[in-house]
């Protein structure tokens, strides 16, 4: 059958600075947990409801890669906190959704507004083609590593 492990082939520059900006983004989500007191996954989940607002439990379970049973000791948990609360779906009553609350999107908002304006700083200083290369570079960068 063969070896499956390959080496990767010498990378861009470019492509070693996206993996430093993936971990540079890791080391953020885990310091914004320690802050809130969660753990990662708790993190990760509040992170996700902050970049795509409310959703459903399988949804949530689905995008944190967890089991169902997972996601609702989760939620669980982040309810009991105060971090989140739950709801009936708007055009569905018998479904659920999950959305942070008002506190928790605060908390968040202010530990991560100095790197969010930080990045914001740099992307102003960009002219105009440089702006819509890198975009179009993240984005592009971004969809490849979705499934």
């Amino acid at each position: 059958m063969g070896d499956q492990h390959q080496e990767l082939p010498e990378l861009t520059e470019a492509t070693i600075a996206v993996q430093h900006l993936i971990g540079a983004a890791r080391e953020l989500s885990a310091r914004a947990a320690r802050e809130l007191g969660v753990n990662a996954t708790d993190m990760g989940a509040l992170s996700l409801l902050e970049q795509y607002g409310p959703m459903g439990p399988a949804e949530l379970a689905s995008r944190l890669g967890i089991r169902s049973a997972s996601v609702t000791v989760l939620i669980d948990r982040l309810e009991r906190a105060g971090h989140v609360e739950r709801s009936s779906h708007p055009h569905d009553r018998r479904r659920v959704t999950v959305a942070a609350t008002p506190a928790a999107h605060q908390a968040t908002l202010e530990f991560l507004r100095p790197a969010i304006m930080a990045i914001d700083g740099i992307s102003r200083e960009l002219d105009a083609d440089a702006h819509r290369a890198v975009t179009d570079y993240l984005k592009r960068a971004t969809r490849a590593m979705r499934p």
